[in-house]
């Protein structure tokens, strides 16, 4: 299959300008945008010129002299790539001198370069091999190799350190494509050119290994390099690939456009797509490397059965699982009741196959109770921005930030979280713009390389409700309101009553300092910067939404846009940076137990009239159990069984311990995943999953853009997941006989307002929409809330500060707050199983040096973390990046309990746990908490139970 979407390389960034210049290539006319360089212009009108450091995704450099061409009536050989275009020009780009310079040029290069072409992992697609064939260079004057004598650089030794690509500095050609790579599009500056002259050569860090080194191994260098300098160590082994499927990341919430490169059914390399508007041709180190665990060992790709989680496992056919799952449904409903059954879709699973499930628990179980992963996560932006704004999800395109002034980051911590967008706001601070960060912790954005907060407001954790009205304060009492914006496009009444609110003494920077935390001014600073700002935008994450407070916080946020007018344009808006790849999307589909697909109400009775013509079923009026209440309702005896698709509630949700005694209170749970993950271990039934390369559909990512998911290879286990729920469905007596996602798509966009000019012929035109996207919007809407807000005028809401109820104690004196790190992602089930390892094994916690003295705890000693919900150990980590009084971690690894401790508080408006903030104490302790060594026994008998698998029938498995 041919690559739908081919790429040219124009050799210089496209230059956007309202003035045109008409000139002369070779005979042609050519009239390109002022500012355009002479070899862009050449290739867009089809002339190409030779060159070796220029590439359209960076700046040009004018380094490799290749690119060398006449203009008329000018002395010398100009490079293309650095003049810019010219009224009038007459250029030529092929002569005999130029003929000449070039072969002599390319001469050059090839003396000190290995000649092992038909070896090299790199034949076949190398530029370099590529310009010495344009230029036709046939014989090397000068010395190749140790015969000649002389210096070189053959025999310079690779660096293999990195697990996914090698550097071997003998093929280097000094074209600085990866420096500036790692400079102008990931911003990390962990490349540079050492020595000078011959001695030049390509250095990490400090002349370090690329492993020991600052480089996040993102791929930009990779992806640069016009030789094999730089090259994927899959690439060497498996060789270049012969075709390729463009598709999307699965993993956070960025929804990066990648290139599966494949030999046949195998994927050589993942390489990000230059038409993805999402990343626009870059990557992190997850999606662009840690695809290994779709083929790893560890997957189940046969359907398993067991009547006792203490059983062993019972391998059965399709048929069978299906048959026992739906006749366990089927048993459990008649006992207990029409509510005793539910199920829970996934983040990682695709828009169809989210839609399928909500389908499936509304129409074959005849309920409400589906729920979704956004529970604990985002479901506060849904309620806030509702209430705010009129709809559940973010304002702008990624892309927007490039307009921003000033970008406020809260509860976010993009560089590890969402790296590609990192990468995009770092490139805007470094042209100028100032940044805001609101978070306890000293995330690198408030200092890395080249760019600096202008505010590090850092906050106790568990007062972002206090620091936002505080920040309103001052821009309602200093005169710091956008009034003509608020007069035209909010709602007169509750912004009076909020002015009014928020004015308040109480308020003020200075009366909330010592619940805060935060220096009155450097809060007053930070107001006036963001108030200020020709373009204000705020990114947010789940700092922000996992609070006791979350939903009150997002209204915070929202009203302090409304008032700032920085809602509805390029380069403002309100963002919050979702952690999962389809956490949007399975919002979207009508994955909570209140609303349907759209955001629709179940008790609306139009749109749940329009919903049962098109199903044929009744929907009940009232909403389902959300995944809380499915819990206590298990511990109650009135929940009995779950459906559970590719989500670990387990690992992932808050109080470990009361989630596991509420699933080992149920009598069927089934599990549909790639791996037998914590959940599945207290599973009755097990369904393979499907990874994202073995599937088509759709994922929408935090912008509302929705893209497609191609399959590239067969699935595994035989089915995609969404044929898996209709096979369940049918066999519950439901039907649904879909023979493609683009049919369920279809379906979707016929009754979900937003989603109406949705196809997948439009998506592989456009190659993304964003939604709403239908007759008013056919090619999607990048920018919501243009002229007036969804729900007409913007509403204020007051945001009365309420301190949480974990508070500390003598007994609990430290707050615990948790996020995630670059390498690994969510609960871990996928990079876990990659070579991601190699930067972090582990969770650890990070600990203040004052708060690690007073305790006598060292650098890597093993800690003792309780809370009021339980206790587990991990190692510590000694950082200043804590403010004292405050500890973190990551909950990446199900061994470390990061859950354990947390409590189930949460949000007040839709149960988002607090895992933000949790009082903990912290002391050195010499072997594993009780839980860990409990968790460790009861994974072995697991792991036991899962080797002893073997092959029965559903019949003898009832019948046990």
């Amino acid at each position: 299959m041919l690559d739908a979407y081919p790429e040219i390389d124009h050799g210089t960034p496209r230059r956007e300008s309202a003035q045109e210049v008409t000139l002369e290539i070779d005979g042609q006319q050519v009239t390109v945008p002022q500012g355009t360089s002479l070899m862009r212009a050449a290739i867009d009108a089809g002339v190409q010129v030779p060159k070796l450091c220029a590439t359209d995704s960076l700046e040009p450099f004018g380094s490799c002299r290749l690119c060398l061409v006449e203009v008329e009536g000018r002395k010398g050989y100009p490079a293309s790539c650095t003049t810019p275009a010219e009224a009038g020009m007459k250029v030529r780009t092929q002569s005999p001198r130029l003929q000449e310079l070039r072969k002599g040029v390319m001469e050059l290069y090839i003396s000190d370069h290995p000649l092992d072409c038909l070896t090299c992992g790199a034949n076949g697609n190398c530029e370099l091999q590529d310009m010495a064939g344009v230029t036709g260079l046939r014989q090397v004057r000068y010395g190749v190799g140790d015969q000649y004598g002389g210096a070189h650089h053959l025999n310079s030794a690779k660096d293999e350190s990195n697990p996914y690509f090698t550097y071997d500095p003998s093929k280097c050609i000094v074209c600085n494509r990866c420096v500036r790579a790692c400079e102008e599009t990931q911003g990390t500056f962990a490349l540079t050119i050492s020595g000078r002259g011959f001695e030049s050569r390509v250095s990490a860090g400090m002349d370090e290994a690329f492993m020991d080194s600052e480089c996040v191994s993102c791929g930009a260098c990779v992806q640069a390099c016009p030789t094999a300098t730089l090259q994927e160590k899959t690439v060497i082994e498996l060789g270049q690939p012969e075709h390729s499927v463009t598709t999307t990341c699965a993993y956070c919430g960025v929804g990066c456009g990648f290139k599966a490169e494949m030999k046949g059914a195998e994927v050589v390399r993942m390489v990000p797509w230059k038409n993805g508007a999402a990343n626009e041709g870059h990557s992190c180190v997850k999606g662009r490397f840690a695809w290994g665990y779709a083929t790893h060992a560890d997957r189940i790709t046969t359907p398993m059965i067991r009547k006792k989680i203490t059983d062993p496992w019972q391998v059965v056919s399709w048929e069978e699982a299906i048959g026992y799952a739906a006749s366990e449904f089927k048993r459990i409903q008649a006992q207990h009741g029409r509510d005793s059954i539910g199920g829970i879709t996934s983040s990682r699973c695709t828009n169809e196959e989210t839609y399928l499930v909500q389908k499936l628990v509304r129409a074959a179980f005849g309920n409400n109770n589906v729920d979704t992963c956004a529970r604990v996560c985002h479901s506060p932006t849904g309620y806030g921005l509702k209430q705010t704004l009129g709809e559940s999800a973010g304002t702008q395109t990624f892309k927007s930030v490039e307009q921003a002034d000033v970008v406020m980051v809260i509860g976010a911590n993009p560089t590890d979280g969402h790296p590609v967008f990192a990468s995009r706001l770092k490139k805007r601070l470094r042209e100028g713009a100032q940044l805001i960060v609101i978070d306890p912790r000293r995330i690198d954005l408030v200092k890395s390389p080249h760019i600096r907060a202008a505010f590090h407001l850092p906050l106790r954790p568990g007062t972002n409700v206090a620091v936002l009205t505080a920040l309103a304060h001052v821009i309602v009492t200093e005169g710091l309101l956008a009034q003509d914006y608020i007069a035209e496009r909010c709602d007169a009444k509750s912004f009076g009553e909020w002015m009014e609110f928020v004015a308040r003494p109480e308020h003020s920077p200075e009366a909330t300092e010592a619940v805060t935390g935060v220096p009155a001014a450097d809060l007053r600073g930070a107001a006036r910067l963001y108030a200020g700002a020709g373009n204000g935008a705020i990114y947010y994450g789940l700092g922000v939404t996992e609070h006791s407070q979350g939903s009150t916080a997002v209204m915070a946020i929202a009203n302090l846009a409304m008032a700032t007018g920085n809602v509805g344009r390029e380069g403002v808006g309100v963002n919050p940076l979702r952690g999962q790849n389809n956490v949007q999307g399975s919002c979207d589909m009508g994955s909570f137990p209140h609303e349907l697909p759209g955001y629709r109400h179940v008790s609306d009775l139009a749109t749940r009239t329009q919903f049962e013509q098109a199903w044929g079923v009744a929907i009940q009026p009232e909403p389902g159990l959300r995944i809380p209440n499915m819990f206590e309702a298990a511990l109650s005896g009135s929940f009995k069984g779950l459906y559970c698709e590719g989500e670990d509630i387990v690992q992932s949700d808050p109080n470990t311990q009361h989630v596991a005694a509420a699933m080992m209170a149920m009598e069927c749970i089934v599990v549909q995943d790639l791996f037998l993950n914590e959940t599945a271990k207290y599973a009755h039934v097990f369904l393979p999953g499907s990874s994202f390369l073995e599937k088509d559909g759709t994922f929408t990512n935090a912008e509302r853009r929705i893209s497609r998911v191609r399959k590239v290879m067969p699935p595994k286990a035989v089915y995609a997941d969404w044929e898996v729920t209709q096979l369940l469905s049918n066999a519950l007596g439901y039907p649904m006989n879909y023979g493609h996602p683009e049919e369920i798509m279809a379906e979707i966009a016929a009754l979900t307002p937003t989603f109406r000019g949705v196809t997948y012929r439009k998506l592989d035109e456009l190659g993304s929409v964003q939604w709403p996207c239908n007759d008013d919007a056919p090619e999607g809407t990048p920018i919501m809330h243009i002229d007036q807000f969804v729900r007409g005028k913007g509403r204020f809401i007051l945001t009365q500060y309420v301190p949480t109820d974990e508070k500390v104690t003598r007994r609990f004196p430290l707050l615990l707050t948790t996020g995630r790190i670059l390498s690994q992602y969510n609960v871990g089930a996928q990079t876990r199983r990659t070579d991601n390892n190699r930067w972090h094994s582990e969770d650890r916690l990070e600990i203040h040096p004052v708060d690690a003295e007073d305790r006598g705890i060292r650098h890597g000693d093993w800690v003792g973390v309780q809370s009021r919900a339980g206790e587990t150990v991990l190692r510590a980590v000694i950082s200043e990046r804590m403010q004292p009084g405050v500890v973190y971690t990551t909950f990446h690894f199900p061994e470390s309990g990061a859950n354990v401790i947390t409590t189930d508080s949460s949000d007040w408006a839709t149960n988002c746990p607090e895992y933000k903030v949790t009082a903990v104490q912290v002391m050195p302790v010499a072997q594993p908490s009780e839980w860990q060594q409990s968790y460790s026994r009861f994974n072995q008998v697991q792991n036991e139970l899962l080797q002893q698998r073997q092959p029965a029938d559903a019949a003898a498995v009832v019948g046990k």
